[in-house]
């Protein structure tokens, strides 16, 4: 869907409102993705599970006529904003907790060459973007206070890096 968002903060709150209208069910995935380009703006992408879904869908985004919608995806590294497990990541959860409620398959530690630790605590912020990478939902974390973790996206970035 392409609702012309300018940056990703305008485009979070995006895969929510059709998921909530639609009643969408759980397993839906809900990216952003970044377009460069003559017009530099973020769509999104859903994710559903059958195909009569999605074409229902489609077919009632496109009836409200706020966003053009097209079939694929405009890239393989989507950022998931929408995905199984989302609403529970709040608060602060071990590494281990945070995988098992949720459908990230892991978490990189920016500046490591190794995973983080299972017990090691990562502090939410209520705000927890994975990305894809292949196959695989990755959430990348960065080391802060308090011998925790925090993921690398910060829910309030400097307005100059917001779209980077």
């Amino acid at each position: 869907m392409d609702a012309g968002a300018p940056d990703l903060r305008a485009a979070d709150h995006l895969p929510h409102a059709p998921a909530d209208r639609l009643a969408l069910p759980g397993d839906t995935m809900g990216c952003t993705h970044l377009v460069r380009g003559e017009r530099r703006r973020v769509v999104v992408s859903l994710s559903l599970t059958s195909r009569p879904l999605l074409d229902s869908v489609r077919e009632r985004l496109a009836e409200a006529g706020h966003c053009a919608v097209t079939p694929g995806l405009p890239d393989g590294s989507g950022r998931a904003v929408l995905f199984p497990g989302a609403s529970r990541l709040t608060g602060t959860l071990s590494v281990a907790e945070l995988l098992a409620c949720s459908a990230i398959d892991r978490v990189t530690v920016l500046g490591s060459p190794l995973p983080p630790d299972p017990d090691a605590r990562l502090v939410t912020r209520d705000h927890v973007r994975p990305q894809w990478q292949g196959d695989d939902l990755v959430l990348s974390a960065t080391p802060a206070l308090g011998d925790t973790l925090v993921p690398f996206e910060a829910p309030d970035p400097t307005p100059c890096c917001t779209d980077h």
